[in-house]
This record gives structure tokens, sequence and C-alpha cells, in this order.
């Protein structure tokens, strides 16, 4: 089979719990051979999630195309063996606070003597500098301290949180962008950089048009709940079944819905009349669309408004979206067999490659599996890899 597009490029992987191992997760899927290093214990997401017979699907589902070494690098002997596995690697994966891989003695220019080419990626909180630097960081706070959660909700929810960790997944998928920026650089003849990617400054680059008026404006945008902040209609709709969510996003798709559903003069009320007038006067606007869409059912009206261009669909739990046929179709829910643990069904690649498509070379590894076949790679003799073993220094 064609190589993948990062066929040959080692990962040294120091990260636990989300937002790194969702970074090195990505790396492995393009290709590269990620070594994830853990210390005596394990990642502690091995123990969280819903689990069968022990086994965390969660931890299946972000460390799939990974092979696993225990190694206590709280000893001079430890950091010895990292410092070996680093002396051929390409990227070095962390998401420790910043300052801490300095104090264990990885410094940048310690790190550039032991490899000049190596890129060193770092996931954080708040970023390397600033008075937040130091602060530990969790998805939940990244949430409350960019703006995010109160975009969400409702004046009478007040802020919201959204249910997926979205300020880790972002940052972790900036890092594996940047590893990739950094190491086509590098191989062009550019410096080996160092890449970052905080959760805070990732999920303040998502707010789209909500930033962009913040800094035009100077003011806070009222939390809309399901409604657009600045377009209407757009939203969840009732049918006679069930909610719709319709989002005509132009003049022409707003016109488009309102012809289907039997009100093409609507936009001749001066209360319609522009998405101005239409965002001000949007409870009305939806009483009459909800009034329509009441006639027909929610399958029927999205049939019927699909057909004529606007977008809709219904909404879904996670369970429905998860059997959707769509989903189906883009093979986004994989069947992996993982050995003594049977086969464990988890999310799919959403980046498609039309020549190299991906595929989990390696499930999630349990703990220290490719301890002695990494180590043994790396130059140590059987000997040495049982004096470690012998030492507590593999766990």
């Amino acid at each position: 089979m064609t190589d993948l597009p990062l066929s040959g490029v080692r990962v040294i992987d120091l990260t636990r719990i989300l937002s790194g191992p969702f970074c090195a997760m990505i790396l492995g899927d393009l290709g590269a051979d990620v070594i994830k290093i853990e210390a005596p214990g394990g990642d502690h997401v091995r123990g969280q999630g819903e689990k069968v017979d022990g086994f965390s699907w969660y931890f299946a589902s972000f460390n799939r195309n990974k092979r696993s070494i225990v190694l206590d690098l709280r000893r001079p002997e430890g950091l010895a063996v990292l410092e070996r596995l680093l002396s051929d690697a390409d990227i070095l994966t962390e998401n420790f606070r910043p300052g801490v891989l300095a104090d264990m003695g990885l410094t940048p220019e310690r790190l550039a003597r032991i490899n000049p080419r190596l890129i060193v990626v770092s996931v954080n909180g708040y970023g390397s500098t600033g008075p937040y630097a130091d602060r530990p960081a969790f998805d939940f706070i990244a949430q409350a301290m960019s703006g995010y959660m109160t975009t969400n909700g409702t004046p009478e929810t007040g802020p919201l949180r959204s249910g997926p960790p979205m300020t880790d997944l972002i940052a972790g998928l900036y890092a594996a962008l940047g590893a990739v920026a950094a190491l086509a650089g590098r191989d062009r003849g550019g410096p080996a950089q160092r890449v970052e990617a905080s959760m805070m400054m990732s999920m303040l680059s998502m707010m789209a048009y909500l930033s962009a008026n913040a800094l035009v404006t100077g003011r806070d945008a009222a939390p809309t709940g399901n409604d657009h902040p600045i377009a209407s209609p757009y939203g969840l709709f009732r049918a006679q079944d069930g909610d719709i969510a319709i989002a005509p996003s132009t003049l022409p798709i707003v016109r488009r819905l309102l012809a289907e559903i039997g009100l093409p003069d609507l936009l001749s009320d001066p209360r319609f009349a522009t998405n101005e007038a239409r965002v001000a006067n949007r409870a009305a606007l939806n009483a009459l669309i909800d009034a329509a869409l009441a006639d027909d059912t929610q399958d029927n009206w999205i049939a019927r408004l699909n057909r004529a261009g606007v977008p809709c669909g219904r909404v879904q739990t996670l369970t429905e979206a998860l059997a959707d046929p769509q989903v189906a179709a883009q093979d986004m829910v994989l069947e992996v067999p993982h050995p003594g643990h049977g086969t464990v069904r988890m999310v799919g690649f959403p980046v498609k490659f039309s020549d190299t498509p991906l595929r989990v070379r390696r499930p999630a590894p349990d703990l220290g599996a490719q301890t002695e076949e990494v180590l043994a790679e790396a130059g140590y003799g059987p000997d040495d890899i049982a004096a470690f073993r012998a030492g507590g220094l593999l766990g």
C-alpha cells in the first residue's frame, strides 16, 4: 500500500489526557510512528469513560496508531532513555504547563543539542508568555475565559459550556497543523521551529463574526440560543411532528424557503423586508414560519426544502447521528479489533485522501505494550532492558 503522508516521521509523545493525545493521534493517523511515553500507571484517560471489561473506549478512540512505552521520567536514567529516543525523532509533543519541560532538564538549548532537527510541539492552556502562562487549565476554564460560554445559551440560561471539550480539541487540531507546517518548512531547509497552541487562544480564534463584531462595536453579542445572532430566519422550527434546523443564510435562500412553505410575499411586509428588520422582528417571523410548517411532517419538509435548495436537517441525538446513513457512507464509524479487548467502535477519519486513505494501523496500545520493541530499536540490548525493568524504570 502507498505510504501515508507522514510515513517515515517519528513522533515522541509525552502528552496525556486529551488535547495533546488528540494532536498526536492526528499525526499517527496521517502515518507518523507515534511513540507514546507514559509514566508508571499510565495516562489517566485509561481509567476514564465507559469501559468494556475494564478497557476504556475513550482511551482507545484517542490513542490509536500509537505505540506505548512506560518510562519513569522522574529518574535520571529515564531522562537518558528519553534523550536517546529524541535523538532521531522528528517531533516531540508535550502538554505540560509552560516551563515543566525545561524543569526536567529538557531546555530548548538541550533539545537542540540532542537533535537540531527536532520540532517541539506544545499544547497548553494560555500560551507560554503572559500573566496566565503558569495557571493550570482545563477545557471548562478555557471555554469560560475565551468568551465562548457567553455566546451559548440564552439570556435566561446565562453562559453555557458546550458538550464536547472544544478547547482541548481545537488546540490539539491547531497543534497538529502547526506540526506538519513546521515539518514541511524544516524539510525545505528552514529551522526546526517550536510550535505552540493554547486552549484559550485556539477557542478565541474560532469566534468568527462574533469576535469581528465585538472588535468593531466594543459590545458583546447577546446569546440567542438556536437563533442566529445576525441572520433571520435561521434556527429551529416546528413541523407537525418535530423540529427542523433551517439555515437560509442569504436572501436568495430566504426567498426559496418562503416560497416553498407558502409565504412568498412575506418579504413585502416592512417588518421582514431586510435582514436587519427580520432580526428585529424575529419572534413574529418565526411564529409565521412555524404555523406554515405545521401543515406537514418533519420528513416531508426536509425532503421538500432540500429539493428547493434550502439547507435543513433533523435534530439528531448523538446515537442517531452515529447511525446516520451518510455517516456510514463516509466510513465515520470504525470497528477496530483490539487484541485482548474485543472490537472497539470509534469515530473515523474526517479528512479524506484520494490516493492514501487513512486507516487504523495500530489499535490503542496496552500500557507499555511496545516498551521492549521501542528500546531495542533505540539500540538497547536485552540485558539493558532487563536491568531497566528490574530497577523499576519501566514501571
